[in-house]
C-alpha cells in the first residue's frame, strides 16, 4: 500500500463518521446493501462447486461498479456547470442594477430642481381658466336670455299638438343645457377638480322647464298613442308624428350611448333624462290601451246570457281593431315596429287575463260552455285568429293558449259538475212526476207498438243526450266527463227507482182492494218496460264514449246496467206477488176431492194467468218472456205445493186414476195458456210444466214395486227433490207398503246427485208439512 493509500485509508473512518453525522440515511442503506449482497451471495454460493465461477462474478461486479462511477462523475460536473453560469448570471444582473439606482438618483435630483419653476405657473393657470368661464359666459349670454322665451313658446305649441315643432324647439333646449354643462365641466376639469353640485344645481334651477316640457311632450304623445285606433280612422296626422318622435328620441339616445358610454374621468357624462326608452313606452302605452278595454268589464254586466253576447262583442270589437291596425297604422310606423305582431300580443295578453278573471267567477253551466266554446273553437277559428292575414303573424308570435291546460281541466270540470246539480235536480223532479203518475185511476200511456211506459225515460234520455251532443261541441274528453257523470246520476237514479218501486210495493199489500191502486199492476208493468228503455239508452251512452277514458277516473266506474237489472228483477218480483195473491183465493180448491169430481178451480185459476197474461204483453221484450216464465214457474211451484199439502189421499186404483187424469188435463190447459212462449222462442231448457205428468205417472203406476225404479228417473230429472217430497208422493198413492217405501227412499239418500249447472229447482222452494202423527217410534231413520 502506497502512502497515499495510506494517507486516505486512515482518514476513511473520520470520513465515515462525517458522513454519517450528516446523513444519517448513508449507514442505514449501506446495511442495507450489505444484507441484500449477503443474500445474493448465499443463494449463488451454496455449494462448494460454485465457488469456481467466484472471479466471473467478481469482474462483473467491478465492471458494473466503474459504470456507475463514471455516470455519478458526469452528472455531479453538469450540475457544477450549472452552477456556475447561475453565478456568472447574477453578477451581471448586480451590475445592472447598481446602473439604475445611479440613473434614479440623477433624476430625483433634476426633479426636486424644476419644482420651483413650476410653481410659478399657477398664477398663468387661474388666469387661464377665468378667461374659459369667461369666453363661456359670453358665448353663451344670448342663449340664456333666450332660455325662458323658448320655453314659454314650446308650451304653447305642445299644448296646440304642434308636437313636432314642439320637438324640435325641446331639442334646442337640451343641446344648450348640454353643451353649458359640458362647459362647466371642462372648466372644472382645467382647474383640477370636479363640476361642483352648486352650479349643477344652478343649471338645472334655470332650465327647470325643460324637465317639465319633456313630461308634458311625453303626456301628449301617450294620449294620441292611446288614441290611435279613433285618429287612424278620422286623421292619423298626429299619430305619424308621435311615432316620428320616439324614432328621434330612440335614435338620439342610441347615438349618445355610443358616443359617451365609456366610465373614464374625460368621457362626457349623459344629458339628465338620458335614455328615455320612448319605444319601449310606446308598446306599453299600446299594451295600456288593449287592456283598458276590458277594466270596465263587471260580473253583473255579463251574467247569464250576457256573457256570451259579451264574448261575441268582444270578437267583433278586436277583428275591427286589428283590421285598422293591419290596413292603416302598419303604414304609419316604420316596418320594423311590426304593429300587427304587437297589437296581437297586446290583445292576446289582455284576453288572457280577462279571462282568467271570467273563469274565476262563480258561473253556471251554460255560461262555462259559452267560455270554452270561444277560448277552443272561436277564438283559433277563421273568424278571429286563425284568419288567412292572421295565420302568419300568429305563427310568428308563439303567444300560447288563451287559458293553460289546468285552467282548462278546471273550468270542464266545473262545468260537469255545473250539469251535474242541473241533471240531479231534473232527475229527481221526474222521479217525482212518475210517483204521482203511478197514483192515476187510468192505465199508462202506450206508445206505438202498444207498449205501457211514462215520461220518465223520455225525460231521462233526452237530458242525458242533449247533454252530451253538447258536451260533443267543446271535446271528446268533456263529452267522455259528461257522459261519466250522467252514467253515475242515472245509477243513483235507479237505486232510489227500486226503493220507490218497493214502497209502492209496500203500500199496495197494506191494502190491496183501495181504489188508488186499482192500475197497481200495470204500473210495476210500465216501470219494466221504462227500465227496457233507459237499458238502452244507457248502452248507446257507452257506446259513445272514447275508450281511452278508462283509468282517467279515481272513483269506481258507475255501473247504471247493475241497478238496471236490480230495478227490473224486484218489478219482477213484485209483478209475481201480484199474480200469486190473485191466485191465492183459488189454491185452497186445487188437489182437493170437489177439485177431482168437477175440476173446479183450475178454469178460474186458468182466467186469472190469462188475464196476467195478456198485460205481460204490453211489457217490452226480453222482460215480457222473462215474466211469461216466472208465471209459468210460480204457477207449477204453487200446484206442486197444494199437492204437498195432501188434501187428496188416494183410496184405490180407481182414484189414483182419475188424480193422474185430472193432473193431466190441468196440464193441458196450462199449456194451452202459455203456448204463446213457444211461439216467441223463449221456452226455458227445464219447462216446469213437464213435471205435472211426470207426478201424474207417478201417482197413476200400478205396480207398487216399480216405484223404485220411477223414483230413480225421477230425481235424475229433478234432483233437487228430497226425502220428504217423494214420502208425501207415497202417502198420496195410498198403498205403498212399509217395506218399499223403505227402500225407496233408501235409493233416494243413496243416489243423490248434485245439482247441475245451471239448473232451477223446483222443489227446493216447496216446504213439506210437518207430519201430524201422534207418536212414532225411536228408529234410526226417524234419529
Amino acid at each position: 500500500m502506497s502512502a497515499g493509500d495510506q494517507k486516505h485509508g486512515g482518514d476513511k473512518p473520520e470520513d465515515k463518521v462525517s458522513v454519517v453525522e450528516v446523513w444519517p440515511e448513508v449507514e442505514r442503506a449501506e446495511c442495507l446493501a450489505r444484507g441484500a449482497a449477503l443474500k445474493w451471495a448465499s443463494g449463488v454460493f451454496c455449494r462448494p462447486e460454485h465457488l469456481e465461477r467466484l472471479s466471473q462474478y467478481r469482474k462483473r461486479e467491478s465492471q458494473r461498479t466503474a459504470s456507475i462511477h463514471t455516470r455519478l462523475k458526469s452528472m455531479v460536473q453538469s450540475y457544477l456547470e450549472g452552477v456556475g453560469w447561475g453565478l456568472e448570471q447574477l453578477q451581471e444582473a448586480k451590475a445592472e442594477l447598481r446602473e439604475v439606482s445611479h440613473a434614479l438618483k440623477k433624476a430625483a435630483l433634476e426633479s426636486n430642481q424644476n419644482a420651483e419653476g413650476v410653481k410659478s405657473l399657477e398664477k398663468l393657470r387661474e388666469v387661464s381658466v377665468n378667461h374659459c368661464q369667461l369666453l363661456a359666459a359670453v358665448s353663451n349670454l344670448p342663449r340664456l336670455y333666450s332660455v325662458r322665451s323658448m320655453v314659454l313658446e314650446t308650451e304653447r305649441l305642445v299644448e296646440s299638438r304642434r308636437l313636432l315643432e314642439a320637438h324640435a324647439r325641446l331639442m334646442d333646449l337640451e343641446r344648450w343645457q348640454d353643451d353649458i354643462l359640458w362647459q362647466l365641466h371642462g372648466a372644472a376639469g382645467m382647474a383640477g377638480s370636479p363640476l361642483s353640485t352648486e352650479d349643477q344645481e344652478v343649471v338645472a334651477k334655470y332650465f327647470s322647464g325643460v324637465g317639465q316640457l319633456v313630461d308634458a311632450l311625453g303626456k301628449e304623445l301617450w294620449a294620441v298613442v292611446s288614441s290611435a285606433l279613433a285618429l287612424a280612422r278620422q286623421n292619423p296626422t298626429p299619430f305619424v308624428s308621435a311615432v316620428r318622435i320616439v324614432e328621434r328620441e330612440e335614435a338620439l339616445d342610441q347615438a349618445l350611448l355610443e358616443e359617451r358610454g365609456g366610465t373614464g374621468s374625460n368621457s362626457r357624462p349623459l344629458p339628465p333624462g338620458r335614455p328615455r326608452c320612448w319605444r319601449a313606452c310606446f308598446f306599453q302605452v299600446l299594451e295600456e290601451a288593449v287592456s283598458a278595454r276590458f277594466r270596465s268589464v263587471s260580473y253583473l254586466h255579463t251574467r247569464g246570457p250576457g256573457l256570451a253576447g259579451h264574448l261575441s262583442a268582444l270578437q267583433h270589437a278586436t277583428m275591427t281593431d286589428l283590421a285598422t291596425v293591419r290596413h292603416l297604422l302598419e303604414h304609419c310606423v316604420p316596418p320594423h315596429y311590426h304593429l300587427t305582431g304587437a297589437y296581437l300580443r297586446a290583445s292576446h295578453r289582455c284576453l288572457q287575463t280577462h279571462l282568467a278573471q271570467v273563469s274565476s267567477w262563480d258561473l253556471e253551466s251554460g255560461e262555462i260552455f259559452a267560455v270554452l266554446n270561444w277560448v277552443l273553437h272561436i277564438y283559433n277559428s277563421p273568424d278571429m285568429m286563425g284568419h288567412p292575414e292572421l295565420v302568419t303573424e300568429m305563427e310568428k308570435e308563439e303567444l300560447g293558449p288563451l287559458i293553460s291546460t289546468e285552467g282548462l281541466e278546471q273550468l270542464q270540470n266545473k262545468y260537469v259538475q255545473s250539469v251535474r246539480k242541473s241533471v240531479s235536480e231534473w232527475m229527481h223532479k221526474a222521479l217525482q212526476v212518475e210517483l204521482q203518475d203511478w197514483q192515476r185511476d187510468q192505465e199508462p200511456d202506450t206508445d206505438h207498438e202498444g207498449f205501457y211506459q211514462t215520461s220518465l225515460p223520455t225525460i231521462i234520455t233526452q237530458m242525458l243526450e242533449e247533454n252530451a251532443r253538447v258536451a260533443l261541441m267543446i271535446g271528446e274528453s268533456l263529452r267522455d266527463q259528461t257522459i261519466q257523470m250522467g252514467l253515475y246520476e242515472m245509477e243513483n237514479l235507479l237505486n232510489r227507482f227500486r226503493e220507490a218501486l218497493v214502497e209502492f210495493g209496500r203500500e199496495h199489500r197494506r191494502d190491496p182492494s183501495n181504489n188508488k191502486n186499482k192500475f197497481y199492476l200495470h204500473y210495476l208493468l210500465a216501470s219494466i218496460s221504462n227500465c227496457i228503455i233507459l237499458k238502452k239508452s244507457t248502452e248507446s251512452l257507452q257506446q259513445q264514449q272514447s275508450s281511452r277514458l278508462a283509468g282517467q277516473f279515481s272513483r269506481t266506474p258507475p255501473n247504471p246496467l247493475a241497478a238496471l237489472d236490480r230495478a227490473v228483477r224486484r218489478a219482477c218480483r213484485l209483478v209475481m206477488d201480484q199474480l200469486l195473491l190473485d191466485l191465492q183465493p183459488l189454491l185452497p180448491g186445487l188437489l182437493t176431492r170437489p177439485w177431482l169430481v168437477q175440476g173446479d178451480p183450475t178454469p178460474k185459476l186458468c182466467q186469472v194467468l190469462e188475464r196476467h197474461l195478456d198485460l205481460y204483453g204490453r211489457v217490452r221484450p226480453p222482460c215480457r218472456q222473462r215474466l211469461q216464465e216466472e208465471a209459468q214457474w210460480l204457477m207449477v211451484v204453487e200446484y206442486v205445493r197444494a199437492l204437498m199439502q195432501k188434501r187428496l189421499v188416494c183410496r184405490s186404483a180407481e182414484e189414483r186414476r182419475q188424480l193422474a187424469q185430472q193432473m193431466v188435463q190441468d196440464d193441458q190447459l196450462y199449456r194451452e195458456i202459455f203456448h204463446g212462449l213457444e211461439g216467441e222462442g223463449s221456452v226455458p231448457e227445464v219447462n216446469p210444466l213437464a213435471l205435472l205428468p211426470v207426478l201424474a205417472d207417478f201417482i197413476r203406476l200400478k205396480d207398487p214395486s216399480m216405484l223404485t225404479l220411477e223414483v230413480s228417473g225421477l230425481a235424475a230429472k229433478y234432483p233437487d227433490i228430497s226425502e220428504e217430497h217423494v214420502s208425501v208422493l207415497l202417502d198420496i198413492r195410498g198403498d205403498v207398503s212399509r217395506d218399499i217405501r223403505g227402500a225407496v227412499l233408501d235409493l233416494l239418500e243413496q243416489s243423490a246427485p248434485p245439482l247441475p249447472a245451471g239448473y232451477r229447482p223446483i222443489f227446493t222452494d216447496i216446504l213439506v208439512p210437518p207430519s201430524t202423527m201422534a207418536f212414532c217410534l225411536p228408529t234410526a231413520k226417524c234419529a
